[in-house]
């Protein structure tokens, strides 16, 4: 009977693999309502982009901008491209030296004043030519000091200090270590933002584009005292998408949590994508947020015209929110 007993409780803790874990957020880009209707998913993350600069005076309107009903999250994605453009705004020199630093405190005044939970994402998929935080053009080719992988992560450590806050003479000291300018701040200390209201996303993708070692996600890794959550955005391409690159990331940070900053279907129907999503999300079991991209009517993403998709969806992923 004893033994019996046993090999029940064990069989038990194997069979409810959600009460080990974090509780997973599901979340969308676009209406979190027409993704319902779509799929029955009750999203409890909603993601906005910003260009840098975006939301500076945001403050408690965080509610109408992410249409966070009751317990439901943020994501903020912020890139480097100057509001409204393409082009970049600063290099990752220049806010590594401070060239940012008034758009940050904002930032950081405005997740206080919010005081519930809120992810930031900054420069999603650095490792991608397109991103103004590459250090690598399409070729190949370098594109100077200013965009160096060095000068990227100092430029993501000096964010998640001034976002998290705290002591700005102790932030100095680490900026003087690092041989980075000093915060010009005329108060002693900066709004705390700990976790869990605050966690920032380092989300590059899996694999450099291009994919050449310099330019690997590795290369642009800040440290682990400055990521909260590791993230990789995977997308199905006429049944082409980097799933090896996605766990080799996973596998890499065995100590953070995880996110899929982005998944998506690129104008396909394709069942089998969305079953493996579940599958990762399910077995994976730091994953704690997962973003699908995107749900608005047009996109040719929306699942709207994609039948089996949806319907997989609603079996597969829906039911691990």
């Amino acid at each position: 009977m004893r033994r019996l007993l046993l090999l029940l409780t064990a069989a038990a803790l194997f069979a409810l693999p959600s009460s080990a874990q974090a509780a997973r957020l599901l979340g969308v880009v676009g209406s979190p309502y027409r993704m319902h209707n779509q799929t029955a998913q009750d999203s409890n993350a909603v993601m906005r982009f910003t260009g840098w600069g975006g939301g500076w005076r945001w403050g408690g309107d965080f509610p109408d901008l992410f249409d966070v009903g009751p317990g439901r999250v943020p994501v903020f994605a912020v890139g480097i491209h100057a509001k409204g453009t393409s082009a970049a705004a600063l290099t990752p020199r220049q806010v590594a030296n401070g060239a940012g630093d008034g758009y940050l405190m904002a930032m950081g005044r405005a997740i206080s004043a919010w005081g519930k939970p809120i992810y930031v994402r900054p420069f999603p998929e650095m490792n991608g030519y397109w991103n103004g935080m590459c250090a690598f053009n399409q070729n190949g080719s370098y594109r100077g000091a200013a965009h160096s992988t060095r000068n990227f992560r100092l430029a993501f450590r000096r964010l998640y200090l001034i976002l998290h806050g705290g002591d700005v003479a102790t932030m100095n000291a680490r900026f003087h270590k690092w041989g980075v300018r000093r915060l010009q701040s005329r108060n002693t200390a900066l709004p705390v933002n700990r976790k869990p209201t605050l966690k920032v996303l380092w989300n590059p993708q899996g694999f450099g584009s291009p994919d050449i070692p310099a330019n690997s996600a590795q290369a642009y890794y800040p440290g682990n005292p400055y990521v909260d959550v590791v993230g990789d955005d995977i997308y199905d391409q006429g049944g082409r998408y980097e799933y090896d690159a996605m766990v080799d990331l996973y596998k890499a940070h065995p100590k953070k949590p995880f996110a899929l900053g982005e998944f998506g279907l690129w104008g396909v129907d394709d069942p089998a994508f969305i079953r493996r999503m579940a599958y990762f999300i399910r077995n994976y079991r730091r994953t704690e947020l997962a973003i699908y991209y995107e749900s608005e009517s047009g996109s040719q993403f929306d699942l709207g015209n994609k039948g089996a998709s949806r319907a997989a969806y609603k079996r597969y992923l829906s039911p691990l929110g």
